[in-house]
């Protein structure tokens, strides 16, 4: 029996109409998860190739079918060190952490279940206890500012910083109460206190923005023209790069990103737009997921043209 799948896939169907799917085509899911695209892709006749860092995945790849799915355990970053250019048809990422590893408090990402302040999607490197404990006011601060869009981020920093003084953090909790009492307490927020800042430290934690603008390149080389990409996101920073991306390669804004290949003078647009704004969940989706209240799609088509390069 295959274990039943904690996450829910948001945008499924619309994830599914934006690739398209067809028998004999591979796509790449990127961030396999509990496996929601890949079973939907799958289910069309497509072939799916997974990729997850994670590697308590493995328990949902049971019954999946050997002859059209395998999982690289690796990041999606690195796609392009597994296929040769122009080789796949379809690349979905959903970025961002996953409603099973929020639940499981031993993975240390939830600030509302008690566990090991760890924050990791894969086994390696360091934990976020190793940043609250070590990392100085300036740097700490930053990350909960820039990833986390904590505008309080100094008086946290500074909070932390004066109780790691007198014992070192290694719980979720005991960093969620700090926080929360840096902020003055909840006062009938419907946001928790801590959520800014937990998101800064699990991105600066899994190096995801810089996973995201190298896995949004590696897609781009790797796919056939008339492959299609689709990108969910989850708050305003993923999109923002998302964003940004698709439209520089579709045409669409003078301007480019500073941490991605630029385009030279009068370069031919890489990608097309499939739709010019992003694609939102519907009312009934979010009657049976909340979580996807946040979660936006972008997408597109890749050209003939050939990919950017990054600057010399």
């Amino acid at each position: 029996m295959t274990e039943a799948a904690p996450h829910i896939s948001v945008l499924l169907n619309e994830i599914v109409d934006a690739l398209a799917p067809k028998p004999g085509e591979t796509i790449i899911d990127g961030t396999f998860g509990a496996g929601g695209y890949t079973r939907a892709i799958l289910a069309t006749g497509a072939s799916v190739v997974g990729f997850d860092r994670d590697p308590t995945v493995l328990r949902f790849t049971e019954g999946l079918p050997t002859d059209r799915f395998r999982l690289i355990q690796d990041r999606f970053s690195r796609m392009g060190e597994h296929f040769e250019p122009q080789s796949v048809d379809g690349v979905v990422l959903d970025i961002g952490v996953s409603s099973m590893q929020l639940d499981e408090a031993e993975r240390g990402f939830s600030f509302m279940r008690d566990g090991p302040l760890d924050m990791r999607m894969s086994d390696t490197g360091p934990t976020a206890a190793d940043l609250v404990n070590t990392l100085d006011h300036t740097e700490l601060a930053r990350i909960l500012y820039v990833y986390g869009e904590e505008h309080a981020s100094r008086r946290i920093a500074s909070f932390i910083i004066r109780r790691r003084e007198e014992r070192k953090f290694e719980r979720t909790l005991d960093l969620a109460h700090v926080i929360e009492r840096a902020l003055g307490g909840r006062k009938g927020a419907k946001v928790h206190p801590a959520t800014r800042s937990f998101q800064g430290l699990r991105i600066a934690v899994n190096e995801e923005l810089a996973e995201l603008e190298a896995g949004l390149a590696a897609a781009e080389q790797i796919l056939k023209p008339g492959g299609r990409l689709a990108v969910v996101t989850f708050h305003s920073l993923e999109d923002r790069i998302v964003k940004t991306f698709l439209a520089e390669r579709a045409g669409r804004t003078p301007g480019g990103s500073r941490h991605l290949p630029q385009a030279p003078a009068g370069a031919p647009s890489s990608f097309q737009l499939i739709a010019n704004k992003a694609i939102a969940p519907g009312e009934a989706e979010l009657a049976v997921n909340p979580r996807a209240r946040s979660s936006k799609l972008r997408a597109a088509i890749r050209t003939t043209a050939p990919i950017w390069e990054a600057a010399s």
